[in-house]
């Protein structure tokens, strides 16, 4: 077995021509060594302040006639933990926590590039604000909404069942948006356009419709917070070109420099829990680098 790479300064690993990296370490002191105006894409999928830990079990069915699971075919199966994965998604202080990567995301950001803030509703209003703040209102491009429908619903209140990504760029005079490369939608009544349009299909609005990653689909990596391909893959169609750096702070289990990598861009993924570090490391193909801040 090879010795593990040592802790290295990014500046030592990091240029424009680099090859895509998955970078061991706080964010925030990678964010720091960055480049000025150095990625045309900044996506930044934090925790989301819940107040609980977040966990993910992976099971393993094996067939046992005395097993208490029944399967298909009436066949006895018998589960077992294989492993459970977790982080805190609880902070005393959240925006204490947060706001500096902000300021971070937003200097390393191109002049013609844009951030997207993926949150939910505990503390997407307190974002708008805050980022309407550090970057200027007149920067505000789009309040995206990621609606599903999985999972249980509450009986006491409207269940809630969306996600809200937040869309800033750089300078408003100049940010890309390509919206020819995005995947097309289904008309939801193709009747009412010609022939050519239903073929075509729509662009999409502001309101996302997506499933979460399916528990038994390809995609699933056993990650808490997994989102899915299909998300990551419209927010960099839109906002980057061929060859454009991507940057995803809280990598997790690697789907935004997956997707990247499927479009032809490159990335930089950060994180610095080993579980999320495991799975992203095994999906991508790329070793773990260790930074030295």
């Amino acid at each position: 077995m090879s010795p593990p790479t040592p802790p290295q300064p990014l500046n030592a690993l990091w240029t424009p021509t680099a090859p895509d990296l998955l970078v061991a370490g706080d964010n925030l002191a990678v964010l720091r060594a960055l480049p000025e105006a150095s990625m045309q894409l900044v996506y930044l999928d934090p925790p989301f302040n819940t107040g609980r830990t977040q966990k993910r079990r992976t099971t393993r069915s094996v067939r046992d006639p005395e097993g208490t699971y029944l399967g298909f075919s009436g066949e006895s199966y018998t589960r077992t933990v294989e492993a459970l994965s977790s982080y805190d998604d609880a902070f005393a202080d959240y925006w204490a926590f947060l706001a500096p990567r902000l300021i971070e995301a937003h200097r390393v950001l191109r002049d013609d590039g844009t951030l997207y803030l993926h949150l939910d509703w505990r503390e997407a209003h307190y974002a708008k604000v805050a980022l309407d703040a550090l970057f200027g209102r007149e920067c505000f491009l789009n309040e995206l909404i990621w609606a599903y429908d999985y999972g249980a619903k509450a009986k006491s209140r409207w269940p809630t069942k969306h996600d809200t990504i937040l869309v800033y760029v750089k300078n408003p005079a100049a940010y890309w948006f390509n919206s020819e490369a995005v995947d097309r939608e289904p008309y939801m009544a193709p009747g009412l356009v010609t022939p050519e349009k239903a073929a075509r299909g729509k662009l999409p609005t502001d309101v996302w419709w997506h499933t979460i990653v399916p528990t038994a689909g390809p995609e699933k990596t056993g990650y808490p917070t997994q989102k899915p391909l299909g998300v990551l893959r419209r927010i960099i169609q839109a906002s980057s070109r061929e060859g454009d750096w991507v940057l995803d702070p809280f990598a997790g289990s690697g789907t935004t420099a997956a997707a990247a990598r499927a479009l032809g861009r490159r990335s930089i993924s950060i994180d610095q829990h080993p579980d999320a570090l495991r799975i992203a490391s095994a999906r991508l193909g790329l070793p773990i680098t260790p930074f030295a801040g």
